[in-house]
């Protein structure tokens, strides 16, 4: 699970920034868990409001390069810049990250500066009693990488030999390291690319039917939402669809989803790309909920609402918040234009982010402002501007 994670210099947000999953003792609302040996409790679920441009998205993306960093940066081109933006009106080159987490039965802190050119500082660290112990540390001195290690057990030669632009982690999964396997296949769900929330389309339906194909689990689970959130869907099937590129050079089998539509006795199919985009966006929505539910995971999403009836937030929401869907202690971080949330969750499950004049995003939890009691009406409060994030028209 997410305790917390800090970033600094990172596309809209110039200064440290902190996300806390953290909650106090007392809290007792819904969507709250203790991960055995952390002394701490956290949240489930975590809301993101505020106007467009604000830097919503910005919030996120930390998580989605931090995955994308410790399992993929190996797979890069060995000269390929490292895919993030600095603070456009920033001087300084590089930009940090610290993540801290719970995940086998241990509590992770994991830090790291770079540059788009290379890594400068990565370490990563292990809660031992009520102290972080370093599991290793990697610098970036005269040219050369300084790696010390205590328990990571990767050969100290090819440590040293790790790219200047991929992570020490994702490089030591390849060479089977086993904290670093296990460590690169943290169960995080993104719709999230560096260039935004990723829209529906093809692709996105590829990549989402693999998900259920692979799961009968996670299919049978996805049609019951789907049928009871009155989609006029009845079932859907996954079959092999044979497709032509742009180009009609060449064709590609992949499997596909159809939707099932009935009346009394009769049943209609018809090709995913032909049902509404609400439809579309559920299923795709579902690829990533499901799987971090499945597997006690972090599922991060842009416009959480989008292409959804309002109401559905309710359901979707409780996916996460209830013990009995949720079982393993999933977590949720979205985004969402929706101010209704603020009557679903607590105020130390909600984010606010507003823009500044000189164009650098800022984020804080509701709870951090003085005054908000429990018993407030959120909602109502938000929409009359007494928090701030608000647009200004």
């Amino acid at each position: 699970m997410l305790h917390r994670y800090t970033f600094r210099n990172f596309y809209s947000f110039a200064d440290e920034t902190e996300v806390d999953f953290r909650l106090p003792k007392t809290f007792r609302a819904p969507g709250a868990s203790a991960p055995r040996g952390t002394g701490v409790r956290i949240s489930n679920a975590m809301a993101t409001i505020g106007p467009n441009a604000s830097g919503k998205t910005n919030l996120l993306k930390p998580l989605a390069f931090f995955q994308w960093f410790i399992s993929r940066s190996f797979r890069a081109e060995p000269e390929a810049e490292i895919p993030f933006e600095t603070h456009f009106f920033s001087k300084a080159p590089s930009c940090e990250f610290d993540v801290e987490l719970s995940a086998y039965d241990e509590t992770w802190r994991y830090e790291v500066e770079l540059t788009r050119e290379r890594v400068l500082h990565e370490a990563l660290y292990r809660k031992t009693s009520k102290y972080f112990s370093y599991v290793f540390t990697r610098d970036w001195e005269n040219n050369n990488y300084i790696v010390r290690q205590q328990g990571f057990d990767m050969s100290p030669s090819e440590a040293k030999k790790v790219r200047q632009n991929a992570s020490l982690i994702s490089t030591a999964a390849q060479y089977n390291v086993p904290l670093g396997m296990r460590l690169s296949k943290l169960p995080i769900y993104s719709n999230v690319l560096e260039t935004g929330r990723a829209h529906l389309g093809f692709d996105g339906l590829i990549e989402a039917t693999a998900v259920f194909h692979e799961n009968n689990r996670l299919r049978a689970r996805m049609i019951e939402l789907l049928r009871g959130w009155d989609l006029g869907l009845e079932d859907v099937k996954i079959e092999k669809a044979t497709f032509t590129d742009p180009t009609n050079t060449k064709t590609m089998e992949y499997p596909f989803p159809f939707g099932v539509h009935k009346q009394g006795k009769r049943t209609a199919k018809r090709i995913f790309v032909h049902e509404s985009s609400g439809t579309q966006g559920a299923y795709l929505l579902l690829a990533k909920l499901l799987p971090a539910l499945d597997t006690g995971g972090v599922a991060v999403i842009d416009e959480l609402e989008a292409d959804l009836h309002p109401h559905m937030l309710v359901s979707i929401l409780d996916l996460f918040l209830s013990e009995n869907t949720n079982p393993d202690n999933a977590q949720i971080i979205f985004t969402c234009h929706a101010a209704e949330i603020l009557t679903l969750l607590e105020k130390q499950q909600i984010m606010l982010v507003e823009k500044d004049q000189e164009g650098a995003s800022e984020a804080w939890r509701l709870d951090s402002m003085g005054g908000v009691r429990k018993d407030d009406n959120l909602y109502a409060k938000y929409m009359a501007g007494a928090y701030g994030a608000v647009p200004q028209i």
